[in-house]
């Protein structure tokens, strides 16, 4: 029910960080994998191919380019065929008081973390077999309000609407289209931010679990939507955040 042989994934935002770890995941049930990344990730798809004796190859993508997206997915057909899954992970984040948010930097996070989203699905949609799956990284900040961090809920709810959008499109199609919106995790982005002494007091505070995720605890939910196992699941969000969403 979770076996993924044979299967053929992209994963944005894939060299590092969660969609590292859920490329792993991935790799690990079977599945070819595809890293798109603007970081180097050759080193990634070596360590998955020799861990997981999948086909594992990077592709320098900017998630922002379109043409750039076009030809690349293109290419991955050539390379491995069609395409059967797509996770949309790319995305970035630093916060800023909205009175000090410069229109580009507003831009910028709303054209990686929501337009890369839709662009990837443009392009990938056309070349997925019926039946394949999507699967968006939102964030708990998309339904609920973060201080400092108006670009960056925005976009994560236009990733969650864009999620039940594409569901409702597709769905005659049996492609299954669902987010998974994670709360704080520690990966490079979130580094600076969970070595600061107030935000670790907030982590005690507001997350029943006490600590930040892991990035391979990301592994069996992206698993779960990307397999049979979930074959009734499509315009779903699922919070995944230690219980942080549960008391407010």
């Amino acid at each position: 029910m979770f076996d993924l042989t044979g299967e053929t994934a992209i994963v944005t935002g894939g060299a590092r960080g969660l969609g590292r770890a859920m490329a792993d995941g991935l790799a690990e049930r079977g599945a070819s994998v595809a890293l798109f990344d603007v970081i180097d990730g050759t080193e990634a798809c070596e360590q998955i191919a020799g861990a997981c004796g999948v086909q594992a190859r990077f592709y320098e993508v900017d998630v922002t380019d379109e043409a750039r997206i076009e030809e690349a997915v293109g290419q991955v057909v050539e390379d491995f065929g069609p395409i059967d899954i797509l996770l949309n992970n790319a995305g970035i984040y630093y916060p800023t008081p909205v009175v000090e948010t410069s229109r580009e930097d507003w831009q910028r996070i709303l054209d990686v973390d929501l337009n890369g989203y839709f662009l990837m699905a443009k392009y990938v949609i056309p070349r997925m077999p019926d039946g394949g799956r999507i699967i968006n990284i939102a964030s708990i900040a998309g339904h609920s309000a973060f201080e400092q961090s108006a670009a960056y809920c925005v976009a994560k709810g236009g990733v969650i609407e864009l999620t039940k959008s594409l569901a409702y499109e597709f769905g005659d199609r049996g492609i299954r289209v669902n987010a998974i919106c994670p709360g704080t995790f520690t990966t490079d982005m979130t580094a600076e931010m969970l070595e600061g002494t107030e935000f670790i007091a907030t982590i005690k505070r507001e997350i029943p679990l006490n600590r930040p995720g892991r990035p391979e605890e990301l592994k069996g939910l992206a698993i779960y939507l990307a397999s049979d196992a979930s074959s009734y699941m499509t315009g779903s969000i699922i919070d995944i955040d230690g219980g942080w969403t549960c008391h407010v």
